[in-house]
């Protein structure tokens, strides 16, 4: 496998590095997240307009770029080093993806406003009865003269309070679809909750009762689209916690060399040392468990799966170490508001379990591997 990224890579991974160090704060995103609307709109314009990172990778005829899983790659581990709260891999990644699969005229009008940074579009899969099976949605979905009406629930929706549109899945008669509904003006029968996660996310449970809808793609075939929709975002949000723990790992190598005690740097005791160093190896592991999943999106199926498996367990396991140990090794200030890391400690915890834990993804691979 080649690890190289082209010039053009290089150049998307700088820009964007300086952007977000010159002009995304902790401070304002915090405060967006916690007292504001769990977002920033002027940044995610700009992300658009100046940046280009929304279109990076959707095709030219909606106003992108025609970019790949590398690009996608590059961006979402500068705004996990970041700790970007807006919501790149959920819009961008899994519902652009899911979008461009359906096709038709309705499906590239709003991923031309994805790409313009004018529309926030959700995937709500996971129900009480289901967890995290997206195959299996008690949501159902009836034909009637207008079009589709959807009637069930949604918990735990990322993003829901800040989306201008849902992508919902449902079964029919025909088995399980994906409908698109319009957030504008609050349709009626939807029903919100909307909360603030653990790593100052946005979230939503939902309520659909006679929720008119429009179907994407072919009733009862969603399913192919959706478990690769579930592949592309894991691995996404993969190299966004490599982003989070090269981040954090930088931090607590600098602390360790400015903190004394006993009048000396903590960093110069040799246990301390050996922590780093293992909480190194683990970044890099996660580094190339990441690229041998980027490379295999386009393959096929079973082969996809095992290695977006392999990476997401491997991150995972990483994302605790690093994240336990550079708390630990900032003593108590790890997990105080004022310093960064315990704001990425949160975040490296939540992404243990989006779409996916490392535990159901180890499962996943032995099956896959079972002779």
């Amino acid at each position: 496998m080649d690890f190289t990224l082209t010039d053009e890579q290089d150049l998307l991974r700088d820009g964007l590095n300086k952007f977000l160090s010159s002009r995304y704060s902790l401070e304002s995103s915090r405060a967006a997240a916690k007292l504001g609307p769990g977002w920033q709109p002027a940044i995610w314009r700009t992300f658009a307009d100046e940046l280009g990172i929304l279109g990076a990778a959707l095709p030219e005829r909606v106003g992108g770029i025609s970019g790949g899983p590398v690009e996608v790659m590059v961006i979402a581990e500068e705004l996990g080093r970041a700790l970007v709260i807006e919501p790149y891999v959920d819009t961008v990644v899994v519902a652009g993806g899911l979008l461009q699969r359906a096709g038709g005229d309705i499906a590239d009008a709003l991923l031309e406003r994805i790409a313009g940074g004018e529309a926030i579009v959700s995937l709500a899969t996971a129900e009480t009865s289901s967890g995290d099976r997206w195959q299996d949605a008690s949501t159902t979905a009836v034909a009637d003269d207008a079009g589709w009406v959807l009637d069930g629930a949604k918990i735990a929706v990322p993003n829901a309070p800040l989306a201008t549109h849902l992508l919902v899945t449902a079964t029919t008669s025909a088995g399980l679809s994906l409908f698109l509904v319009d957030l504008a003006g609050q349709p009626a029968g939807l029903s919100m909750h909307g909360y603030r996660t653990i790593d100052d996310r946005r979230a939503a449970d939902i309520e659909l009762v006679g929720v008119p809808a429009i179907m994407l793609g072919t009733d009862g075939q969603a399913w192919d689209s959706l478990a690769r929709a579930r592949d592309e975002g894991a691995a996404a949000v993969a190299a966004e916690t490599v982003g989070c723990m090269r981040k954090v790992l930088a931090d607590t190598v600098e602390y360790c060399k400015q903190r004394h005690q006993f009048g000396t740097p903590i960093g110069s005791f040799q246990v301390l040392q050996h922590r780093m160093v293992d909480m190194h190896m683990e970044v890099e592991q996660s580094v190339a468990a990441v690229y041998l999943a980027v490379l295999n999106l386009d393959a096929d199926a079973e082969k996809r799966a095992r290695a977006v498996s392999a990476a997401k367990a491997t991150v995972g396991r990483a994302a605790r170490f690093v994240g336990q140990n550079a708390v630990q090794l900032h003593g108590g200030m790890g997990m105080t508001e004022e310093l960064a890391i315990g704001h990425y400690f949160k975040r490296l915890t939540a992404m243990q379990y989006e779409f996916g834990s490392a535990d159901s993804h180890t499962m996943r691979y032995a099956e896959l591997t079972r002779p």
